[in-house]
């Protein structure tokens, strides 16, 4: 059964309010990052994936067979969940939903941002929103679900599908 655009955006928001961190270190990233790219080998596509915490970059690493274009992605994505505290997926679902442009609506450039999905926000307990996990080369909805599996998994946190 298809899930309609609000039970999404439930769902999503729902991740993001429990997929936050106590604290968050470089080890923390370079340990996501090794396992996000351990789970896209199921998927046999070639994926980027960059952490930034704090405004550096402490994790990227692209497979073979990725292209400089899926740079350009994560950096849009990332500026969706850095200018809203949200996911860039989360972003997506609630323009729909509103059916609004997201480029209209907030005076963005689609050069600099893209609501699609696969950035989420790094949350910290009682701090809020310090960084972002990205992931590009699949589906927005695979790139998003990659992360949030990994991130529950790492948190030891469980979502019903």
């Amino acid at each position: 059964m298809e899930k309609n655009i609000q039970t999404k955006l439930e769902e999503v928001r729902k991740q993001e309010e429990n997929l936050i961190f106590k604290s968050f270190s470089n080890h923390d990233a370079l340990e996501i990052g090794l396992s996000i790219i351990e789970s896209a080998k199921a998927f046999d596509k070639p994926i980027a994936i960059n952490i930034v915490k704090n405004g550096q970059t402490v994790f990227h690493y692209a497979m073979d067979h990725t292209a400089p274009d899926q740079d350009i992605w994560i950096k849009r994505k990332s500026n969706v969940v850095l200018r809203h505290h949200s996911s860039s997926y989360f972003m997506r679902l609630y323009n729909e939903m509103k059916n609004r442009s997201y480029y209209d609506f907030y005076s963005a450039s689609p050069y600099e941002f893209a609501i699609h999905g696969g950035a989420f926000p790094i949350k910290i307990e009682g701090s809020g929103v310090i960084g972002v996990i990205t992931v590009s080369g699949l589906s927005q909805e695979d790139d998003h679900n990659l992360i949030v599996e990994e991130l529950a998994k790492f948190l030891n946190k469980m979502f019903e599908e």
